[in-house]
């Protein structure tokens, strides 16, 4: 065994989750045989780049591929008035749907990705903001994976770690006397670049520091141990 270091920058980061997952054979499985859908989201836009280029097909623009966002004062960048997330049926983009139009449908055999806000990386929970009163849509995908048992995956970037777990973060955020945004600890499962470098990789590894300027803020550095020959693959990729 050896060790490398990584430093992983948020745009790093979301790339290698995004090849993380479609290099699982559940994920490229479903996109081929089932309906799989992911929902607008910056890390998700990632997501939908690689299984568009998995599937062999075109037109997809990941600028604009957003919903609910967070942004400093002043920004110009604002979610799209009429969202439209990534609906893949057997190999087929059903392009201007989004969730709604087919969470009711949905069964065991089929995938739901949604984007995260908030990761406890010690037992893969996840944690998604609210602003809308009916729970926006997280409400359709809970009701999908509890109703009908449709799978949930979070692909969620380190940058979003919590220190405690997400279950006692919400009830924090959504008490009565609480204000502003609420968080909804969804009963998906988080999927982190500490997965992604083992699905691809065989890697183990676990972050030690973060932060850093001229670029690196919000970049954590993980120390990685696994063969000598994948750990110089992985620093050719991300090095």
């Amino acid at each position: 065994m050896a060790n490398l270091q990584l430093f992983i920058t948020p745009e790093k980061g979301k790339r290698l989750i995004a090849r993380g997952l479609i290099s699982r054979a559940d994920v490229s499985g479903a996109l081929r045989e089932h309906t799989v859908v992911i929902v607008a989201g910056t890390t998700n836009g990632y997501l939908a780049e690689e299984a568009v280029r998995y599937l062999g097909l075109s037109g997809f623009e990941r600028n604009g591929f957003i919903r609910g966002i967070l942004t400093p004062p002043g920004s110009a960048t604002k979610s799209p008035a009429e969202p439209v997330d990534m609906v893949i049926e057997k190999g087929q983009w059903r392009r201007g749907s989004t969730i709604y139009d087919v969470s009711e449908t949905l069964g065991p055999d089929d995938l739901i990705f949604k984007g995260a806000n908030a990761v406890y990386a010690e037992d893969h929970s996840a944690g998604v903001l609210v602003a809308h009163p009916q729970s926006g849509t997280m409400a359709a995908a809970a009701a999908a994976v509890i109703g009908r048992r449709v799978t949930l995956i979070h692909p969620v970037g380190l940058e979003k770690r919590v220190i405690r777990p997400v279950g006692e973060l919400a009830g924090h955020a959504n008490a009565k006397e609480a204000t502003g945004l609420r968080l909804y600890p969804s009963p998906g499962i988080a999927y982190t670049e500490l997965d992604a470098l083992y699905d691809l990789y065989g890697v183990r590894a676990q972050l030690i520091a973060a932060g850093g300027i001229e670029g690196y803020q919000g970049g954590y550095l993980l120390s990685c141990d696994g063969e000598e020959e994948r750990l110089a693959d992985l620093q050719a990729q991300f090095g």
